[in-house]
């Protein structure tokens, strides 16, 4: 909806609202057209209500106003004495339309003193879980929001199964633009597995100042800008779906690229304006390396090195490769693209390529113990190579990929560039060159209406050789390089898609690690440690501990202390 769009919704609600109540704000001693001013008009009907002013604000709150109105409409009608099961039930069911009836055809009368408190067990069970989920919702949405690391994109510098804080302050709360929404909950209902929201109306963008600006090599929670898929992790030809923005799945990554940069990758290193990126101590980015062993021992060094990454190759027995019409099958291109050689014996002969369960079967193929491809930090490659058992290990380059952004063809995960990140306010000469690059921002992004017509780049209808950007953009990436779906392949993050920054780690679950070995699943070391910070992380859990006894400690000597003094 655009600004126009609600100030005309704005005026309709308080135009409503001023024929439902003027007759009961009239018997509640107060002035007829108090009903009609906006924004008074519910400072009035707090007083009237005998509720706090500041419930006026969350009134005025996206998601939150959604269980405040249902409340004020109930207190509505109970400060009349409308307080039986069925007018509840009635106002409800209405959706507020049965403060219509009551106000034109009930001689009511205004209960000035009315109680508070409820008058059972439920009434107040419920007025208590209304208040806690109003206030959840408010530091959901504002202040933190738990978070799970799902898939290993950024091991080994945040593991799947670690849960995490993200806070919403640090580059400035985010306000809902889906304003018909379940509360603390994202796309999906849990356990019913349908749509949590409705896509109208919806708010326009706008975000709190920060404490601070992005910076290269902040972690980042960020809605998937390409984000169409139904659930998350179901991605299997079911229907896409389009979102609105901060109903897109949410994504973790760090930020490599802030507005302004020039960006390349050379063989896998990141440049920022021709220098190599330099990353924190935390950061421990992951390649995939070739390892040859002299012996057959690559499973027992996957275990050894617990290793949940890997890519095996397959040893086909000599007397089957060497026949032509099994290198011919091998080698079509029905079948297997760009099969390459890796390692050969006297035996046999180990291959990489894109081979199946028929090609496996049919060929009487056997797991190799003898060559493959393990995903691994820096560090644990070190440690490989001076394994007495292993031959060699190559960091493996990826080649052109037409999966890459800009769909060009022209650019791998591991050489990419470079490419200009763009910046609020500047400008870009554009070109049929670098246009696939931007495309996407001036159509969907930016909302623009993109057009070529032979040589010319048409906007919004007008010719032009140049476009300025409306907002900022970021380059985010994945420390395991070769096991992440990041910027490399979808492109710019736009600042209207960013969630927050995450800043500790409360718990972290071993997800290989049974539930029956609770002491052993849980990663006792990354409890309570902070996502950012120089140095290695240190746990903060014993600490917690600490203060956590002390308060019970403290309550329980005030306690005694108390019952002793009466």
């Amino acid at each position: 909806m655009t600004i126009l769009e609600w100030f005309i919704f704005f005026l309709v609600v308080q135009v409503v609202h001023y024929l439902a109540t003027w007759k009961l704000y009239q018997k509640a001693g107060r002035k007829s057209w108090e009903a009609a001013v906006p924004i008074y008009n519910a400072i009035v009907l707090m007083k009237i209500i005998n509720r706090p002013t500041w419930w006026t604000i969350l009134l005025f709150v996206p998601v939150i106003n959604l269980i405040m109105i249902p409340v004020v409409w109930v207190e509505t009608i109970r400060s009349f004495g409308r307080n039986s099961p069925t007018d509840t039930t009635l106002v409800l069911a209405t959706f507020g339309f049965y403060i219509f009836y009551i106000n034109y055809t009930q001689d009511v009368t205004y209960i000035q003193n009315r109680s508070l408190h409820a008058t059972s067990q439920t009434g107040d069970t419920v007025s208590s879980l209304l208040f806690a989920i109003v206030v959840a919702t408010i530091v959901h949405t504002y202040v933190m929001q738990p978070f799970t690391i799902p898939t290993s994109s950024l091991e080994k510098s945040l593991l799947v199964g670690d849960f995490l804080f993200v806070s919403k302050f640090h580059y400035g709360a985010r306000t809902p633009m889906t304003t018909v929404a379940a509360p603390m909950v994202h796309d999906t209902l849990p356990f019913i597995n349908v749509k949590s929201y409705t896509k109208w109306p919806q708010l326009p963008y706008f975000r709190f100042p920060g404490l601070q600006n992005i910076e290269r090599n902040d972690i980042v929670v960020f809605n998937w800008p390409v984000d169409t898929v139904y659930r998350f992790f179901d991605r299997s030809g079911r229907k896409g779906v389009v979102k609105p923005i901060d109903k897109k799945s949410n994504y973790v990554k760090r930020c490599v690229g802030v507005p302004g940069d020039n960006l390349s990758i050379k063989d896998g290193g990141i440049y920022i304006n021709d220098a190599l990126l330099i990353l924190p101590e935390r950061a421990k980015p992951q390649f995939h390396y070739q390892v040859v062993l002299k012996e057959p021992a690559y499973a027992a060094i996957l275990e050894e090195n617990k290793f949940n990454e890997y890519l095996p190759y397959y040893s086909i027995p000599r007397t089957i490769w060497d026949k032509p019409e099994v290198k011919a099958y091998l080698t079509n291109g029905n079948n297997t693209t760009n099969l390459r050689e890796i390692y050969r014996d006297s035996s046999s002969v180990a291959v990489y390529g894109n081979i199946t369960q028929e090609d496996y079967t049919k060929l009487g193929m056997s797991y190799s113990q003898l060559a493959g491809e393990i995903n691994m930090t820096e560090e644990i490659k070190n440690k490989i190579a001076a394994d007495p058992r292993v031959l060699s290990v190559t960091r493996v380059i990826n080649q052109k990929d037409e999966n890459v952004f800009p769909q060009t063809g022209d650019w791998s995960i591991d050489n990419f560039g470079p490419i200009y990140i763009p910046e609020e306010g500047k400008k870009v000469d554009l070109t049929a060159d670098n246009l696939p690059l931007y495309k996407r921002i001036i159509e969907v992004y930016e909302g623009n209406d993109l057009k070529i017509n032979g040589n010319q780049i048409l906007i919004n209808g007008q010719a032009t050789t140049s476009y300025t950007f409306k907002q900022n953009y970021y380059w985010m990436m994945g420390d395991n390089r070769h096991r992440s779906e990041d910027s490399r392949y979808w492109g710019f993050v736009p600042a209207n898609h960013v969630v927050g920054k995450p800043v500790l780690i409360w718990m972290s679950l071993d997800q290989t690690v049974p539930w029956s070995k609770l002491i052993d699943k849980i990663r006792w070391e990354r409890l309570f440690t902070t996502v950012s910070g120089e140095g290695q992380p240190y746990s903060y859990f014993k600490f917690f501990l600490m203060a956590l006894a002390a308060y019970f400690g403290i309550s329980f000597y005030l306690k005694k202390r108390k019952q002793k003094a009466s």
